[in-house]
């Protein structure tokens, strides 16, 4: 049965850190029981590894086309592997599976972390071998000593989180269609076995399950990422988004993003991306190319946001926080990070922690692209700030290590842009000529103007065709539409969306009709109750300001 992996992914170290891979251009028994003893063990909870057989190595790095296997050796290979897992104390078995890779026979061995560490394996496979506890060393597999066999003995029984056994659930619990989505969507060759196998085969491969046939049970990763109200199990675990909209705090609007953790984390940036990040472009004399920046460089903010999916402690009922203020953005998370890295550590931009919280919830987000390896995303965020010319992110804990905090300062150049913006709108009313569009900030700003109609009419066609293109990359691909139903007559969610030929389903509704309520280009008829059942959508005075920038191109 096929891997839940992209295995060329896995083989190019995309998907998984070098560390965690082993290869071996032919078969050598010795070697590979210690290694799969030390991924065992796993000291730094990084989530085991894989060993590749059939593929040689030059300083840890794969050698391709793969040197290969006969094919009449794999039996043989695995029913080895079988012995040797036996032979580990306690027993250890890898999850294997043959491939074919530039037409050349590989085997790859899934070794997850074991649930009752520490394990140990005979240094040789004579008679009068000792045992040893192996550990990964970067690359290299050792035998533990000193301090490093303390801390072994230290990890023994203790699981991280995310992948214990959840004792009041059920492997039924699980939603067959989020687990092929999330096979489908990383190429995995398990996608297509997934329709024939049963749900019980599918969790135990996939390694979300655990425990006899008689007692299989969901664990926690599993949950989270398998089952579309992950709250069930783990109370308030989704992302809160408050967005103030002045400095004083009395107006602001909540947004609470739930789900399958991937989903909830790319819905929330999907909100910021479209609602709170803007460009400015100046143009500069005598310079062909013109300046370009943003208020906040979106990679900044997606790296804070996946930092505190990655590392939040969900046992712990608090959600993730994000507020967006006039002049930052900052993200909270609970608890601290794992020590020793605390709040010395946390003044460096490249930190390097020894141990993870949820050495899971990493590799599914890795093989989703969403989070970065292990140690880079903290780099990258402070590099896309530098480019972007804004001051340097604030990470913040406190003694204690009871929170996690990451504060994103906006570009001082962006809010001198727009200033200087809202300050030739004004001083331009009624003429119009100087007037420019180039994000969809500059819309937020143009709708809530005080200008008259008249302004708008004399903006160029030009113009008028950004205000189209932004719309559509930014907002929704049926923006415009949206706003111009509803300013013939208010209408329903499910009058919307069958005007638009759509599914009358909530995340329609959430695509394309919730960001222009959030923007404030359309309001609800009944604002005091959402639900209501008579509720419908109706064009406000800024959405009328942004049809007619609209109907000047048409």
């Amino acid at each position: 049965m096929s891997l839940p992996i992209n295995i060329k992914e896995l083989i190019h170290g995309h998907s998984v850190e070098w560390e965690r891979l082993e290869f071996k251009r032919g078969w050598n028994p010795e070697e590979v029981i210690r290694t799969m003893c030390a991924f065992a063990n796993d000291l730094n909870n990084w989530g085991g590894g894989y060993i590749v057989v059939g593929i040689e190595a030059n300083d840890g790095m794969p050698v391709l086309p793969p040197a290969g296997l006969q094919q009449n050796q794999l039996d043989k290979i695995q029913n080895e592997i079988l012995e040797l897992g036996n032979r580990i104390q306690p027993a250890y078995l890898p999850i294997m599976q043959p491939y074919v890779l530039d037409g050349r026979h590989i085997l790859v061995l899934w070794c997850p972390a074991g649930d009752f560490r520490p394990y140990s394996a005979p240094s040789t496979l004579g008679d009068k071998a000792q045992r040893q506890y192996y550990i990964r060393s970067g690359s290299s597999t050792v035998a533990a000593k000193g301090d490093t066999l303390r801390k072994i003995f230290e990890l023994a029984a203790r699981v991280p989180f995310d992948d214990r056994i959840h004792q009041q659930a059920t492997i039924d619990d699980f939603d067959l269609g989020l687990i092929q989505a999330y096979l489908h969507e990383v190429k995995s060759d398990l996608y297509e076995e997934s329709k024939h196998i049963s749900l019980a085969d599918l969790a135990r491969n996939m390694h979300i399950a655990k425990g006899s046939n008689e007692f299989l049970r969901p664990v926690n990763v599993g949950l989270m990422f398998f089952t579309p109200k992950p709250e069930t199990y783990f109370d308030r675990s989704w992302i809160e988004v408050v967005w103030h909209k002045d400095d004083v705090g009395d107006n602001f609007t909540e947004h609470y993003f739930k789900g399958a953790l991937h989903y909830q984390l790319r819905e929330a940036l999907r909100f910021i991306r479209t609602n709170i990040i803007g460009e400015k472009v100046i143009k500069v004399p005598n310079q062909a190319e013109a300046l370009r920046f943003y208020n906040y460089p979106y990679e900044a903010v997606e790296e804070a946001l996946s930092n505190a999916v990655y590392h939040k402690g969900y046992d712990l009922g608090n959600p993730i926080e994000v507020q967006i203020f006039l002049d930052c953005i900052t993200v909270l998370s609970y608890p601290g990070p794992v020590p020793p890295v605390g709040q010395q550590i946390l003044k460096h931009q490249k930190i390097v922690a020894r141990n993870y919280r949820n050495r899971r919830i990493g590799d599914f987000l890795k093989e989703l692209d969403l989070t970065e390896g292990r140690g880079t995303g903290f780099p990258k965020m402070f590099r896309k700030m530098e480019n972007n010319g804004s001051p340097q992110p604030i990470i913040e804990t406190d003694e204690n290590g009871s929170y996690f905090m990451v504060t994103l300062p906006i570009n001082p150049k962006y809010v001198e842009a727009i200033n200087d913006k809202a300050d030739d709108i004004v001083s331009d009313k009624g003429k119009g000529n100087n007037f420019n569009i180039n994000s969809l900030d500059d819309l937020i700003l143009w709708g809530n103007q005080e200008s008259n109609a008249e302004v708008s009419k004399q903006v160029s066609k030009q113009v008028s065709k950004q205000v189209s293109d932004i719309l559509t990359e930014k907002v929704s691909a049926f923006a415009d539409k949206i706003i111009e139903m509803t300013a013939l007559n208010p209408l329903s969610k499910k009058e919307i969306l069958e005007q638009l030929s759509l599914a009358n389903h909530t995340k329609n509704k959430e695509r394309h009709i919730d960001p222009l309520l959030t923007i404030g280009w359309i309001a609800y008829t009944v604002p005091d109750n959402p639900k209501n059942m008579y509720q419908k959508y109706k064009i406000t005075e800024s959405g009328k300001k942004i049809l007619q920038l609209i109907k000047n191109e048409k």
